[in-house]
């Protein structure tokens, strides 16, 4: 029986193994590899590379390791600074600015330069220069009390709004309007007369860059050594805190600017900028140094200084042309999620935003020694233990009420060539 039963199963293996006169191949035999269904997938040329590789005879692991070994050891080694302008972490002589978040939707800027053996003061406590030292920026640490500080480095926008200051500084927004009226570029020469206290002097030399020059007249002694400090210490940051320069490109003059008409034979202006409170005294000065087509941006406080600098200009035949004057207007908004509160519907909440209420006090400066306090509008407060419920959606818009109430006029003038007669 045992002899029966093995020829019936060599029969069957016999009669399977082939299928019209061909071997039949098993189910493992037939099964692609992962390379073929890749290259099955792939354009004829570059499945045709594919199978190049794949034939061509690899090293021993050993090798391959050795051969990765050499390459990292001969490729070019870039240096930690030549990586990037930003190192990552605070240094000693730095500025920082640290963000308090307090009620009213408002938050606490403090900017104060790093020392190894001074604090920083705040309401919510004070935290030691030494332990934000070596932190990375973005990081928030808490203060004696508890409070969360949220430490960075400060933006030049923010320093301008928060460095000592005599005269009322040129704000952010009406000096990127200025820069885009005269429009100018890396190498440029730009005269500006009033320094004030150095806010359009830092933004002017970042605009004409290392080969650009920027010659700043300031008649009033103290203004002038306050823009001088101010633009010092930014750069003294900026190097520590960037491992790079910021150019050194900004001379600044003691000097009536209505009286520098022999200093201005010598010089090629590509634009002007007068911050000053006649400036139609130093525009007969000062064009004939103006390049053909260049822009004298004039910074006033009113519409009436306006008048009077055109008027002048009309009498004195001076060959400048008033392509425009604007005023810059800035409102924040705060766009928070609407409150359900006593389950009450957000519509009303919705309807009690819209009230008016009395303006905020503009902006509060406190100074405590080379440490300055700003308190201007935010973003909400982080969830509280209260009964309040924050939804989703929707969410309530309103202007905010701490709003920057300074308001100034700027007067494009382009000079062109008269008729002769």
């Amino acid at each position: 029986m045992r002899v029966w039963s093995g020829l019936r199963r060599a029969a069957s293996s016999a009669h399977g193994a082939t299928v019209g006169g061909r071997p039949r191949r098993r189910a493992w035999e037939t099964s692609l590899s992962p390379l073929e269904r890749v290259r099955r997938l792939l354009p004829p040329e570059e499945a045709a590379a594919v199978g190049r590789c794949a034939a061509a005879p690899h090293a021993p692991p050993g090798e391959e390791k050795e051969k990765e070994e050499e390459e990292v050891a001969t490729a070019p080694q870039v240096p930690p600074e030549a990586a990037g302008t930003r190192p990552g972490a605070f240094r000693a002589g730095e500025l920082a600015l640290a963000e308090v978040r307090r009620k009213h939707n408002t938050t606490l800027k403090l900017l104060c330069r790093l020392a190894a053996g001074s604090v920083l003061a705040s309401p919510g406590g004070i935290l030691p220069h030494h332990d934000i030292i070596g932190q990375l920026p973005g990081q928030v640490l808490r203060t004696s009390a508890g409070a969360r500080l949220l430490l960075r480095r400060p933006s030049l926008e923010e320093y301008v709004l928060l460095m000592p200051r005599g005269p009322t500084i040129a704000y952010p927004k009406d000096v990127s309007a200025m820069l885009m009226m005269v429009d100018i570029h890396p190498g440029d020469t730009v005269l500006e007369a009033g320094s004030g206290s150095g806010a359009m002097t830092l933004f002017l030399s970042r605009a004409v860059g290392p080969k650009g020059r920027v010659i700043s007249y300031e008649i009033r002694d103290d203004h002038h050594n306050l823009a001088k400090k101010n633009y010092r210490h930014w750069r003294a940051a900026w190097e520590i805190g960037h491992t790079e320069e910021w150019p050194d490109n900004v001379d600044f003059i003691l000097k009536d600017i209505s009286t520098a008409a022999a200093d201005m034979k010598s010089i090629a202006l590509d634009a002007i900028v007068l911050d000053m409170l006649n400036p139609q005294s130093a525009l007969p000065v000062v064009h004939p140094s103006l390049k053909e087509g260049g822009v004298c941006a004039v910074y006033l406080a009113n519409i009436t200084q306006v008048i009077d600098l055109l008027d002048r200009i009309r009498t004195c035949k001076l060959p400048f042309l008033c392509e425009r004057i604007i005023e810059v207007t800035h409102r924040n908004w705060l766009v928070l999620p609407a409150k359900l509160k006593n389950g009450k519907s957000s519509q009303m909440m919705e309807t009690q935003e819209n009230i008016e209420e009395q303006p905020q006090k503009e902006c509060e400066e406190i100074h405590v020694q080379d440490q300055v306090v700003l308190k201007e509008s935010e973003y909400n407060e982080s969830l509280s233990d209260n009964a309040e419920t924050y939804c989703s959606v929707p969410y309530v818009a309103r202007p905010s009420y701490w709003q920057e109430a300074h308001s100034a006029f700027l007067t494009k003038l382009r000079k062109f060539r008269p008729l002769l007669s």
